[in-house]
């Protein structure tokens, strides 16, 4: 809490009778017993088992135990372990669940108003922060120190959150301990994903190099036997040789217990009325069906509005840069897509759709919701420009004198190395350039922030700069942690790009694991040395995002088949081997047709189609457009089978994790007998009562 001339702060605290009412109602989870084997790495054993020496494996200080739970019950605290030193039974970050819970449930005002929590506190700027403290400061001491010694945040930091760790396992158990399981969820997904990576970043490297030291020849020993038709209205005819250095890259080779979720804030604030929760039986805020799908309609007819006009911008920046040079292209749409469509436009039209309109009763209702709105105006924005090129550019051009218009101006047509090496040079941009940006910010803009938060801080307190800063001090020096989403984002638009266009650039799994590398440690430096920490939270899974993963996973099957059909020389090439050489000479001449003998502008140029002199499709068109149809179809029906066998042969829940979940359910029936067997004397009373 700030004024003009000092800065208050209130440390909270909760005794132990309030944190053992809270644990019961919040469902925590409580020790039963030990677990007997907590150390389980796959790798780890696989390595071991071919004697192969692992460089990954580190061995960690202060490793939390893993323990067999249930769900806590005061009137059975004998049965759980620990329950006798009240000071070590509720970790801190249950501890930081419990009092974070009071203060969001605490009202403060008039509750027909929902002046209710300290979230609403902090937006009417009553307070300027809510935070759970570290457990210390992450410096390493000058001196030599037993890592047994070393607080859990020294810890993280010495072990995790440093660039020297970068080929280390995740020190995951110690995460979920200090941060919670939501931010542990998201640190395992970002190093399953990168680990997978590997291979696809090396069989992408491998047909790199097979292309480029393999095909192209023809193309350039040419000379200049092929002079081309010119690409558009001011250009001058060029010969094909000209895209030796292109072509080299041109052909690619074929390659249960459920979570309570308290009402949201705004829920709460905006709700009409209170009614009684049938499930609870507490009084909640209560927003009718009705009022809420008029509303749901509302908004949703904004954001189809606002849809189109993406899609209009997007068509107008197409007809734009067929005015322009052939040369501009790769310059104009690429910075448009990156500059003219902001994202925070797109945050804060989602905001006001599920905020306003569909009242979403619970955070978690109203994350996904957000999450999903805005993934769909950030896949409109990325991946709209790669689209285009793929499949529409150039489709519509015509022939030479016989050239396609739109409002009386020639249809773009793919530069001289066709639209795949467009496109692969798109991804490339976003796949290195893109990145590279992004982290350079994660990096400077934390620092930039803190810098600025202490410079305002210095200000107010003045005088007491003097004096030795207290651990609450120095949190509130630190920037805010604005929690996952933007992480979450990055990297799913990222499997986007890798996934649905990995038939174009292959090297995208090699940038994209480099990156993610590097993306570990921003993350965890941001987490464990610059940001305040975070309320724990509990989460089952990543949310959404698995579904939005799932969705664009399937996406890509599809895009790659249409794309190795259409827009790649794959097939081409197949027919041509097929039906007249084998060693592929005179393919460059086969794909090439003549340009009419009514065009008169450049006589006896050459462009790329399956046409004769008269411009008609030819029978090879045809049969090619047959064999591009055939093959979409057994490709998908192949790859989805296949990942319907995998789904199928792996299991959800492996074998071991299983038992350990029979095991935890027989001990927790076990624990709670006593009450199970109380209710059933009391549910027999009250049947013989009635006969």
């Amino acid at each position: 809490m700030i004024d003009k001339k000092t800065i208050h702060y209130l440390n909270l605290s909760a005794p132990w009778d309030v944190l053992v009412y809270y644990a019961e109602e919040l469902i925590l989870r409580a020790p039963l017993q030990a677990q007997p084997n907590p150390n389980f790495n796959t790798s780890d054993r696989i390595l071991r088992k071919l004697y192969i020496p692992n460089l990954m494996v580190e061995s960690l200080p202060n490793r939390p135990l893993d323990y067999y739970t249930c769900a806590f019950r005061k009137s059975k605290m004998e049965k759980f372990l620990g329950c006798e030193n009240h000071d070590t039974y509720f970790t801190n970050t249950q501890r930081h669940r419990i009092v974070y819970e009071l203060l969001a449930r605490t009202v403060y005002g008039k509750r027909k108003r929902a002046e209710v929590g300290v979230a609403r506190l902090l937006n009417e700027g009553a307070y300027t922060a809510a935070f759970p403290l570290h457990e210390g400061p992450f410096e390493l001491p000058e001196y030599e120190v037993h890592p047994d010694e070393l607080n859990q945040r020294q810890v993280l930091f010495r072990y995790w959150a440093r660039w020297s760790k970068w080929y280390k396992y995740q020190p995951l158990d110690h995460i979920r301990e200090y941060f919670g399981e939501k931010i542990a969820l998201y640190f395992a997904w970002l190093g399953f994903y990168t680990a997978w990576l590997l291979p696809a970043a090396v069989v992408g490297s491998v047909s790199v190099i097979v292309c480029l030291t393999v095909h192209s020849k023809e193309i350039c020993n040419s000379g200049g036997s092929y002079l081309m038709c010119p690409l558009c209205k001011t250009c001058k005819p060029w010969n094909i040789s000209d895209i030796c250095p292109m072509a080299k890259v041109l052909y690619p080779s074929h390659y249960n217990e459920s979570i309570d979720d308290r009402p949201m804030l705004c829920f709460a604030a905006m709700a009409p009325s209170i009614e009684y929760n049938p499930v609870t039986g507490v009084k909640e805020p209560y927003f009718p069906e009705r009022a809420r799908l008029s509303r749901m309609l509302t908004g949703s007819m904004v954001i189809i509005i606002m849809l189109c006009v993406v899609m209009i911008f997007l068509v107008s920046v197409i007809m734009y840069r067929g005015i322009v040079s052939v040369m501009m292209y790769h310059f104009s749409l690429t910075f448009m897509d990156s500059y003219l469509f902001k994202y925070f436009f797109y945050c804060l039209i989602c905001l006001f759709w599920d905020v306003w309109t569909e009242m979403h009763r619970t955070q978690t209702q109203y994350e996904d919701a957000f999450t999903f709105k805005v993934f769909v105006f950030q896949f409109v924005n990325f991946y709209s420009s790669p689209f285009y090129v793929a499949f529409f550019k150039g489709r519509f051009v015509g022939y030479p004198g016989h050239y396609g218009t739109l409002l009386g101006m020639r249809n773009e047509e793919c530069g001289p190395g066709g639209c795949l090496i467009e496109l692969a040079e798109q991804l490339f941009i976003i796949m290195v350039g893109k990145q590279l940006i992004s982290n350079v910010q994660e990096f400077v803009i934390p620092k930039v922030k803190a810098w600025q938060q202490k410079r305002a801080l210095n200000k107010v307190r003045g005088t007491q700069n003097s004096q030795e800063p207290r651990r609450w001090e120095e949190d509130y020096q630190l920037v805010e942690c604005e929690g996952l989403f933007e992480e979450y984002l990055e990297i799913v638009l990222q499997f986007g790009f890798i996934t649905i266009f990995v038939a174009a650039f292959p090297l995208a799994p090699l940038f994209a694991l480099l990156n993610n590398w590097a993306e570990v440690r921003l993350d965890a430096h941001k987490f464990v040395c610059e940001y305040r920490r975070p309320v724990a939270e509990r989460a089952q899974n990543i949310g959404v995002w698995f579904n939005i993963l799932e969705a664009l996973s399937h996406l890509s099957v599809i895009v790659n088949a249409f794309l190795i059909a259409f827009t790649s020389d794959f097939l081409p090439r197949l027919l041509y081997q097929y039906k007249f050489d084998n060693d592929l000479n005179g393919y460059v001449n086969f794909t090439l047709a003549y340009a009419p003998p009514s065009y008169t502008s450049h006589p006896m140029c050459r462009y790329k189609a399956f046409r004769d002199n008269n411009g008609n499709y030819t029978l090879i068109y045809w049969e090619l457009l047959a064999v591009r149809l055939g093959f979409i179809i057994a490709f998908e029906h192949v790859v989805f089978i296949v990942l319907r066998a995998i789904d199928w042969m792996v299991p959800d829940v492996p074998e071991s994790l299983g038992l350990k979940v029979k095991r935890e359910r027989y001990l927790a029936k076990q624990a709670l007998a006593d009450n199970q067997e109380a209710l059933l004397v009391s549910h027999r009373g009250s049947a013989s009562s009635q006969g």
